[in-house]
């Protein structure tokens, strides 16, 4: 029973800090950009939160980057092809679609559509 109890913990850890490694290893949103152009500017920072708009015209990504727990409001919707953990696939962006998550998340993002979409994100 005690070895259990002992295997359980480590792979926990472990988790943990991977989950860490990749989160380190990658950019932030405001980093991350599409082929050495930003993409994202601060509009407010302070201690308690971030607030960017990212702005993204056809043909324009996001490269592979990580969040922190945020809240999302899309300004301008679009058509995009993203990739994270649960595979590839293309969705439509709705304007004035929100999204939040309160874990840290990677993924990467492609404009596929023909609009310029904008999105709002608090950190």
């Amino acid at each position: 029973m005690k070895s259990n109890t002992t295997i359980s913990i480590f792979c926990s850890l472990m988790l943990f800090v991977l989950s860490c490694e990749e989160k380190k290893s990658l950019p932030d949103p405001l980093e991350a950009g599409w082929n050495g152009q930003a993409v994202c500017q601060v509009l407010e920072e302070n201690e308690e939160l971030r607030v960017l708009k990212c702005t993204f015209e056809p043909g324009v990504g996001h490269e592979k980057h990580y969040h922190n727990p945020h809240f999302g409001y899309t300004l301008v919707g679009g058509k995009f092809r993203i990739t994270d953990n649960s595979g590839t696939r293309e969705i439509n962006v709705p304007t004035g679609y929100t999204f939040s998550k309160d874990s840290v998340t990677t993924h990467e993002v492609l404009n596929i559509g023909n609009t310029t979409a904008v999105f709002l994100i608090t950190e």
